[in-house]
């Protein structure tokens, strides 16, 4: 490679740095000023004098904050803080086939640990419409299903609803993101130990438990229910 080329691949990896830096830089600056979602941010010329870079280092910067939804450009008030869709920021990640095999794992453990530690929100907002239609859902699996391991039309359906019941958006948004997920890692053989099939707490027992327990009860309950995955998770 001739030093001309080299000279030009490497100012390409200096400047990739510094708009790094400064991306950061920006992000500390409006920290530090204590800025709400509309509040309009720096001009362009004043950020770079105060950081001490280029206006073109700013702007580059600036366009990846507006990428990742931190700010928007509005008429008359130039750059604004926004509230950033944090869901679809990382749902463009959430490629089950460009993650790596630690990063699969680990969005299975965090599933397994969402529907066991949701109970109390659960218990606190569901309803007799809400315990009817789990029912409805429940009616329409086959009786082995409570001997199977994993079938993803019936997860998708009952574990849906369980989300939708506890009223959070943020976690039905995360439900929705995990579950192409979880399946890939079950089929993918990612997990230590074959999957077991044996008789195990089914959504009926789990409706059940909903209708007549307690918050505790319907986590120990849900904790069954995933038995199979938490020991393929953990054998050694």
């Amino acid at each position: 490679m001739n030093n001309s080329l080299l000279k030009d691949e490497l100012r390409l990896v200096d400047t990739s740095s510094l708009v790094d830096k400064v991306e950061a830089t920006i992000v500390e600056l409006l920290k530090n000023q204590k800025l709400k979602v509309g509040d309009s941010i720096p001009k362009e010329m004043e950020l770079a004098e105060t950081i001490g870079v280029s206006r073109t280092v700013i702007r580059e910067a600036l366009t990846r904050l507006k990428i990742m939804g931190l700010i928007e450009s509005k008429k008359k008030k130039g750059a604004v803080i926004t509230s950033p869709d944090l869901f679809g920021i990382i749902g463009k990640s959430m490629n089950p086939y460009i993650l790596d095999e630690e990063t699969l794992k680990q969005m299975f453990e965090l599933r397994l640990v969402l529907e066991v530690g949701m109970a109390d929100l659960i218990f606190q907002r569901i309803t007799k419409k809400d315990i009817e239609e789990l029912k409805q859902i429940v009616s329409h699996e086959p009786p082995a299903t409570q001997h199977h391991l994993f079938n993803i039309d019936h997860e998708i359906a009952f574990h849906g609803k369980l989300y939708e019941i506890t009223g959070n958006e943020a976690l039905k948004k995360f439900q929705r993101m995990l579950l192409p997920i979880f399946d890939y890692v079950h089929h993918s053989g990612l997990l230590k130990k074959p999957a077991s099939i044996k008789k195990f707490v089914s959504h009926n027992g789990l409706i059940d438990v909903i209708e007549h327990g307690s918050p505790e009860m319907f986590r120990n309950a849900m904790r069954n229910h995933l038995e199979n995955h938490f020991a393929r998770l953990f054998e050694q």
